[in-house]
């Protein structure tokens, strides 16, 4: 006998009472429902104060009481993206900055593993620099930065470069 996979889209809980359509609040104990009709299964979550209203269905396959718990808010970014973005883009505008080259090619390292940077070509020039050609995803521009071809033990000094500059609010890129 083979075993059928089945292809059941049951929703996640809700965010409001199907009846009333308030919003629950943190720690506020719900109740749900799971029916089965002509389209399938289907979830509805009520709070306390409707629970009592809801008719009885011949479909009701499960009924269960649950606690709403607002999720987390998201950790805050170690490096916001505009500004590691805006730094690259100062430092790339600035003729005067030959000497943070290795801080932007961890920059561009950086936006492409966020994948705000796309990849696109590597080329090496005449005099055996080797050049990373990147797009920007939203605006389609092309970036070319050399590789400075960083050895292992360099790169953590480049990486603590970049966060004083990122932590700095850019002002040490102007200095």
């Amino acid at each position: 006998m083979i075993a059928q996979k089945n292809d059941w889209e049951i929703r996640a809980r809700s965010e409001q009472c199907h009846g009333c359509h308030a919003p629950f609040g943190d720690q506020e104990t719900f109740n749900s429902r799971l029916l089965f009709d002509a389209a399938g299964y289907r979830r509805e979550d009520y709070c306390e104060r409707c629970w009592p209203q809801v008719p009885e269905d011949a479909g009701t396959l499960s009924i269960w009481q649950s606690v709403f718990r607002l999720p987390p808010p998201p950790p805050p970014e170690t490096v916001k993206r505009e500004t590691a973005e805006s730094l690259l883009r100062k430092l790339l505008a600035d003729e005067d900055s030959p000497g943070y080259a290795n801080t932007i090619y961890i920059l561009a390292v950086m936006l492409e593993r966020r994948r705000i940077l796309v990849e696109k070509d590597v080329q090496v020039r005449e005099d055996g620099v080797k050049v990373r050609i990147y797009e920007y995803r939203k605006s389609n521009e092309t970036f070319v930065i050399p590789d400075p071809e960083l050895k292992l033990a360099e790169l953590e000094e480049v990486q603590e470069e970049v966060v004083a500059m990122l932590e700095q609010g850019q002002q040490a890129a102007a200095s």
